[in-house]
């Protein structure tokens, strides 16, 4: 039997991101000015013989979440999550996910809070891989410089989140 999955695009300002949902909780949020090829490669690893459905009612908090987020919203989702990969990429992802709202840390901090001090690429690497855009937030990392770069949701929107949170 084959797995649905529900999709939806939430939007504010001029981002639209498209997000997907499994039976377990949001499984993707794509990239702005993405849509549903990206979504569906994502998605063919983990769920290959999904069937796509949008169905806007099913992603209803996920929409209003990540709109508020790119209206300056600081409160955190309790929403149902279903991210898959390495136990690496999970202690990343967690760490992510403790980095206080207006704040960043770089990439070699980032390796240093999962006690994997050299592991500074392969954090890169899995911050890159992050399926939850803003779920999990990979926008706060950026480099020991100080300098702003690399970002699958593009650098427009990495700028505005980090502005907004600045606020």
């Amino acid at each position: 039997m084959a797995q649905t999955i529900r999709w939806a695009y939430a939007e504010q300002y001029e981002f639209r991101l498209l997000l997907a949902k499994s039976g377990k909780g949001l499984c993707y949020v794509g990239s702005p000015g993405e849509g549903l090829i990206e979504m569906q490669q994502h998605c063919a690893k983990r769920f290959p013989s999904a069937d796509f459905v949008q169905d806007p009612q099913a992603l209803k908090e996920y929409q209003y979440a990540i709109e508020a987020w790119l209206a300056g919203s600081r409160e955190t989702s309790s929403l149902p999550l279903d991210i898959a990969g390495t136990e690496f990429q999970h202690s990343i992802w967690q760490a992510l996910q403790e980095i206080p709202y207006g704040h960043t840390i770089s990439y070699s901090e980032l390796a240093e809070r999962i006690g994997k001090p050299k592991a500074v690429r392969a954090a890169a690497s899995a911050v890159g891989a992050n399926p939850l855009l803003l779920f999990i937030p990979c926008h706060r990392v950026i480099r020991k410089s100080g300098s702003v770069t690399g970002f699958r949701g593009g650098m427009e929107l990495k700028h505005h989140l980090l502005e907004t949170e600045r606020k």
